[in-house]
């Protein structure tokens, strides 16, 4: 469907601050100020300064919780996002309830005792977030994620992502028939929006700790409804040439 930009002048903001640039300085700051975040169910609470807000705003990580602390501003991360945070860029730590940092493997296991299926999401989500793709959730769309080319105040998002599993035999039940392919390809036209599914293979390795990350493979499928329009013949109207 190609890249949907949001007004005049919205391509050329985005080329001129690219999503690599504003993410490394938010790493920076982070790193600078030994950031920590307090876990909080599936989430992760993160207390931000004045530049920092505008870090997390800029690069879209976590949601801005409104509080009664004007000078205190407050956002909430996804598991997957606090994980990148931690895992990936080694830029923040994550303290328990009992105000201790937790390392990677008891964070890692600490997600999966809430959702099975966390390692299969933060590898999707990891895998686009490395290639400075804006991921968000996407449960509004039925899907996984929804990522953008850069930030949403300045492009539509681009693509519906869906993610199933190799290994697990696709437990989530999702696109085991045509109806499913159907629904949701109907959906994402609605949207304009393209469906890309990413199928996770483990390579048969046990997700006991994120070092399983490695072997992980993702591969790439984007899903589209078939136009009969673009596939017939341009239809050519013969004259005859006149008689002597």
């Amino acid at each position: 469907m190609g890249i949907r930009w949001k007004g005049k002048g919205a391509e050329a903001k985005a080329l001129a601050d690219p999503m690599s640039k504003i993410v490394s300085q938010l790493k920076c700051s982070l790193i600078e100020y030994d950031f920590r975040g307090l876990l909080s169910g599936f989430s992760v609470l993160i207390e931000a300064s004045e530049e920092q807000t505008g870090l997390f705003n800029r690069t879209c990580f976590g949601r801005r919780i409104i509080t009664t602390e004007k000078d205190k501003q407050w956002f909430q991360l996804s598991m997957e996002e606090a994980f990148y945070l931690s895992y990936m860029l080694k830029c923040i730590k994550v303290v328990g309830e009992d105000n201790c940092p937790t390392n990677d493997d008891e964070l890692w296991k600490y997600a999966i005792s809430k959702r099975n299926n966390f390692p299969n999401l933060f590898k999707a989500y990891s895998h686009l977030r490395m290639k400075n793709w804006v991921v968000r959730a996407g449960s509004q769309y039925g899907v996984d994620f929804v990522a953008y080319p850069h930030h949403p105040t300045l492009v539509h998002s681009e693509y519906a992502v869906l993610i199933l599993s190799v290994e697990d035999d696709n437990s989530n039940g999702r696109l085991r028939v045509w109806l499913d392919f159907h629904c949701i390809l109907r959906l994402c036209g609605s949207v304009a929006k393209t469906l890309l599914v990413l199928h996770i293979d483990k390579n048969c390795s046990a997700a006991t700790s994120p070092s399983c990350l490695e072997s992980c493979l993702v591969e790439e499928r984007t899903v589209t409804r078939w136009n009969p329009e673009q596939s017939r013949e341009n239809q050519t109207t013969v004259q005859k040439e006149p008689s002597n």
